[in-house]
């Protein structure tokens, strides 16, 4: 029976400049910010499976207050040393889904990825494009350690990993953007990153103008919500500011 750990880092507001800007519910409202904003969750997952313990996109990157990684103290609250990540699986490497790859020691000022004892598994084109686009949506700082560590395996197109972990190259939102489905004979969680982020876009024919792609974005969530219904998959939202999983 996978297990499913929501680890999310706070709502944002997000606009054209590509800024993520914390939202609290409590004092802020969408009037105070800038015209067509966007308010998102920000929102990996720990899927535990009997052989894994797998994390799916990395979020922003922050730190709290004690200079912790948010997704590091959330692991530990949750009981689980950040150590003890096997798996770490990227949708793409934009920087709200890929600020958390590595980190610089507040100390020593040395990047590391942060999660050393991980493999991470990333699309070989996503990286590629990421470093090339380096500015608004991709932040290359970030990222460009995946391609000096040898705990990194590139993907191409579908495959998958382990015999139980599905991944498929979808486009959509970005060139490369890839999804993933894990299976573990019990239970089939999937993740689809920002082709299938929020509940409400599954529900709707809905094109977004920020995908890359966004009819191609819109017919693969027709597509997932469909399989998905007729083989029981637990969906995984990345920005659902409500409802972090769920099933159709």
């Amino acid at each position: 029976m996978a297990r499913i750990i929501p680890l999310s880092e706070g709502s944002f507001t997000v606009d054209a400049t590509k800024r993520f800007i914390p939202f609290d519910e409590t004092k802020d409202t969408m009037q105070q910010r800038n015209h067509g904003s966007l308010l998102v969750e920000i929102q990996p997952f720990l899927v535990i499976t009997d052989r894994d313990y797998i994390l799916l996109d990395t979020g922003l990157g922050f730190r709290n207050a004690d200079g912790v990684l948010q997704l590091h103290q959330h692991l530990i609250d949750n009981g689980i040393n950040p150590m003890e990540v096997t798996k770490v699986l990227m949708s793409h490497l934009h920087k709200d889904h890929a600020g958390g790859v590595s980190t610089v020691d507040p100390v020593s000022g040395q990047r590391s990825l942060t999660f050393p004892h991980a493999t991470y598994y990333v699309n070989a084109q996503e990286m590629a494009y990421a470093i090339e686009q380096d500015g608004k949506s991709y932040l290359a700082e970030d990222v460009a350690l995946l391609q000096q560590r040898d705990n990194v395996i590139f993907t191409e197109g579908n495959g998958t990993i382990d015999g139980y972990i599905h991944y498929e190259l979808t486009g959509g939102h970005c060139p490369y953007h890839q999804v993933f489905l894990v299976d573990d004979g019990e239970d089939k969680v999937f993740f689809g990153g920002d082709v299938a982020p929020q509940i409400s876009q599954m529900r709707s024919r809905f094109i977004a103008k920020y995908d890359y792609d966004g009819k191609r974005s819109m017919e693969l969530r027709q597509e997932y919500l469909e399989r998905g219904k007729q083989e029981g998959w637990t969906f995984l939202y990345y920005h659902d500011t409500k409802l972090p999983f769920g099933q159709f």
